[in-house]
């Protein structure tokens, strides 16, 4: 019976206030599943940073805990995190085929392979997973072979729909299987939903992937002459084979060109998910041989990434294929949010190549994989959950969610809303908070993972304000500054432009330390200290600026 059941806790780690890092615990009778483990792109406060995990301590504490690792889809903001994880823990990871081997290439590009044990599991399938009964039910997504995840637990079912869209016309023709809910719902009932709602603010119903297709073809009509190249996300084998189709129907030859792009396209043909034929395929380093009528290059970086293939090519630095005036790139990708500033500048930087750019505010060669409100009361319609926690969006897409599930009967006060670091507890007498859990952001940079929030307020402050650092040699023995102070700026003030607020400076840091050292001051960081107080004093009243100051005093 329901009330002698044990309660079960859901806990968001990422994915609620932001577009990314999505990662939830879902937890009964002291075991834990893991439902994704993703990165989120680094905002442009964020200088040097790589990518953004979440917070891992909690699961780090409690590896031996931890039963297993559900992936709802191979993308990065769910799957891309997988690595990091598997460096604290050991577990067994299920996810569909294609989903297991896009996130397999990072855990093996990590060295870390030998940490995880994957297991492919099939559209319908139903595994017991500890403590419990999980179903992946089929969803459309902008990646393949996507699943909405119901729990079966000693509460009834937690629904986690995942990233869906109600596409009635899908590439593959694998279709959200709203049959399945529909009858969880009528038969078990579904106790708890949390539902994607990353456009909860746009009204209607998103477009299908297969309109792209049309669009894509046109495009490689219109310009039937030129070298055409086409960016969009790796994972996005359904845009790859919409791609390969029109090329192929153009009379093209289609190269890979990005790592990632080369190494999703094998897998995914491997898999049967990708249907090109091999005569259609060319390596890179043949396409210069190839009239330009006769060329597609399916490409990375429609996210503008620093080292990305398209960034490179902008830049006039790609090793591998040069753009040339006349040549088409095609953009079939909308901007993560946050990556508006540097996609726009390598855009720029491909009109400066002569390039022809098509984007989606040209075209409409890019649709969402997300479901829009209308997609969403369909999804809550069906469902008929008990209790609703909206997840996977910025705050704005969470609270609007909310509103639609309130207007589509959930009662009054059981529509939650999360941030990370909340957790939830479903019991006999419902759904209340439980306690709060760390959730902060990782930092990465290059191979360092958590640089600190200390570090990037440095570099924040590098970058606004700029640093000055002062070398002075002082004698403590004898009391004295032995060397007159040396002021070196760099991002503060053009040096051959403000000598006089330089030598300004100098006098300063000379006074400073002569009053310090003769009040009996011996020790380095109290000089350190009287240097930067007078110093900063000094530039703050003359500039109106707080760069960061770093005194380097030196005893002899």
């Amino acid at each position: 019976m329901r009330h002698l059941a044990e309660p079960v806790s859901i806990s968001f780690l990422g994915g609620l206030g932001e577009i990314g890092r999505n990662c939830a615990l879902i937890e009964q009778g002291g075991r834990i599943v893991v439902l994704d483990c993703g990165i989120m792109f680094p905002d442009q406060d964020m200088p040097g940073i790589d990518l953004v995990l979440p917070d891992l301590s909690y699961l780090r504490e409690r590896a031996d805990d931890v039963e297993a690792v559900v992936l709802t889809h191979g993308h990065e903001d769910h799957v891309g995190g997988l690595a990091y994880l598997l460096r604290d823990l050991r577990a067994t990871v299920y996810g569909s085929a294609l989903t297991i081997g896009l996130a397999r290439h990072r855990v093996e590009e990590a060295g870390l392979v030998d940490r995880a044990r994957f297991v492919e599991v099939h559209d319908g399938e139903r595994t017991s997973i500890g403590p419990f009964e999980v179903e992946f039910i089929p969803v459309t997504h902008s990646v393949p072979h996507g699943f909405a995840t119901a729990f079966h637990t000693s509460q009834g079912v937690v629904l986690h729909s995942g990233d869906f869209k109600l596409d009635l016309h899908p590439v593959d023709g694998r279709r959200t299987d709203l049959a399945r809910i529909g009858e969880i719902s009528r038969v078990e009932g579904v106790r708890l939903l949390l539902s994607d709602s990353t456009n909860a603010e746009e009204p209607g119903f998103t477009p299908s992937e297969s309109q792209v297709g049309a669009t894509l073809r046109r495009v490689f009509e219109q310009y039937a002459e030129c070298r055409i190249v086409v960016t969009c996300f790796a994972s996005h084998i359904h845009r790859v084979q919409q791609v390969a189709d029109a090329a192929i129907a153009t009379g093209r030859r289609i190269a890979t060109l990005g790592r990632s792009m080369g190494k999703n396209v094998e897998l995914a043909r491997r898999l049967g998910v990708l249907c090109v034929p091999d005569e259609a395929l060319v390596g890179i380093e043949e396409v210069e041989g190839l009239a330009s009528s006769s060329v597609c290059v399916v490409s990375t970086g429609s996210q503008g990434e620093p080292l990305s293939a398209l960034s490179l090519m902008a830049a006039g630095e790609n090793k591998r294929f040069s753009l040339g005036e006349g040549d088409v790139v095609v953009i079939s990708a909308h901007p993560i949010p946050g990556n508006e500033w540097a996609v726009g500048k390598v855009i720029d930087g491909l009109h400066r190549r002569g390039a022809t750019v098509v984007h989606t505010g040209v075209e409409p060669v890019h649709v969402s994989g997300h479901a829009r409100r209308g997609e969403l009361e369909t999804l809550l319609a069906v469902a008929r959950p008990e209790w609703f926690v909206p997840v996977h969006g910025e705050y704005r897409h969470l609270v609007n969610h909310a509103r639609i599930a309130l207007d589509m009967g959930v009662e009054e006060g059981r529509a939650l809303l999360c941030e990370d670091g909340d957790s939830v507890v479903l019991s006999a007498s419902g759904l209340r908070r439980g306690d709060r859990v760390p959730a902060g952001y990782l930092y990465v940079d290059g191979t360092v993972g958590d640089v600190g929030h200390g570090v990037l307020r440095d570099r924040r402050a590098l970058a606004e304000e700029g640093v000055v650092v002062v070398v002075a040699t002082v004698d403590a023995r004898r009391g004295e500054v032995v060397t007159k102070p040396e002021i070196v700026t760099r991002g503060w003030v053009h040096a051959p432009e403000a000598e006089e607020l330089i030598e300004e400076a100098a006098g300063v840091v000379l006074g400073a330390l002569e009053r310090a050292l003769a009040d009996g001051a011996t020790d380095i960081e109290t000089l350190r200290r009287q240097v930067r107080k007078e110093l900063g004093r000094l530039v703050g009243e003359r500039t109106r600026r707080r760069p960061m100051i770093v005194p380097v005093v030196v005893t002899v």
